[in-house]
């Protein structure tokens, strides 16, 4: 069995959702874990003793993803801290969800800042330390609304299919460095923020999915352990769904 015994990952948003449980998954797997996020710091305290607990060193950092300057902060304390950066996982992402014809151009802006280019942030600063290394796992959540589209959903629609756009990009630049960089796209995940939604709309998107039923935070954080081993060494530049077949 593979392990990440060593390793360092490094979630951004990690502090509920999805992003909690890839950081208890990798933990699990023998990482150090590298908690970003950017409120809440109660919850992250209890998130904190639970990764340890588990037998391996967390570190809770704030940061802004949207932030050039929070980002560049985020990789040099981690390297403070552990001495190294071999799994970087961008998850931080906002919604405000709005029709095209009544969207406020500060929603469209502020989802494009942090969903788009917090990832860009984050991979511009994480590079370099990878690069030296000669090493670097970097796994960026997307979702299929990046490749299917969404009625109320322009501007993170945009942003998740830059994010498919900036991991092909980017995987082909850093190749040769033995660096791989890949996409997981959730489809429906039943987390807080769909848990609000009504019951007529959970059965209307429950019909788009072939395998009748929505996903676990799990199933996506399952996808992004086996992108950070080893199995996946030979895989780079590409998209992974994880929506029951809700995309094709």
């Amino acid at each position: 069995m593979e392990s990440l015994k060593g390793k360092t990952a490094i979630i951004t948003g990690a502090g509920r959702g999805i992003g909690k449980s890839i950081a208890l998954k990798l933990a699990k797997l023998g990482a150090n874990i590298v908690i970003n996020y950017r409120s809440d710091s109660k919850s992250i305290e209890d998130l904190v003793k639970e990764i340890e607990a588990l037998g391996v060193e967390a570190k809770a950092i704030q940061a802004d993803v949207s932030s050039f300057e929070d980002t560049k902060n985020l990789m040099k304390k981690t390297i403070e801290v552990f001495g190294s950066i071999d799994i970087l996982v961008n998850n931080a992402g906002i919604t405000k969800d709005g029709l095209l014809l009544r969207m406020k151009e500060e929603d469209f802006d502020k989802v494009i800042e942090v969903n788009l280019k917090g990832v860009f942030n984050c991979i511009r600063h994480a590079s370099p330390i990878m690069v030296k290394q000669k090493c670097g796992k970097i796994i960026n959540i997307s979702s299929v609304v990046g490749i299917a589209g969404n009625a109320g959903q322009v501007n993170y629609s945009a942003a998740k299919a830059g994010i498919i756009g900036m991991t092909k990009s980017v995987a082909r630049e850093l190749a040769s460095r033995n660096i791989t960089v890949n996409a997981v796209a959730p489809g429906f995940i039943q987390t807080n923020m769909t848990d609000a939604l009504t019951d007529k709309v959970k059965e209307t998107t429950l019909n788009t999915i072939p395998l009748k039923r929505f996903g676990s935070a799990e199933d996506v954080a399952n996808v992004v352990a086996f992108l950070a081993l080893p199995y996946s060494d030979y895989i780079t530049g590409h998209v992974i769904n994880v929506d029951g077949g809700m995309v094709m």
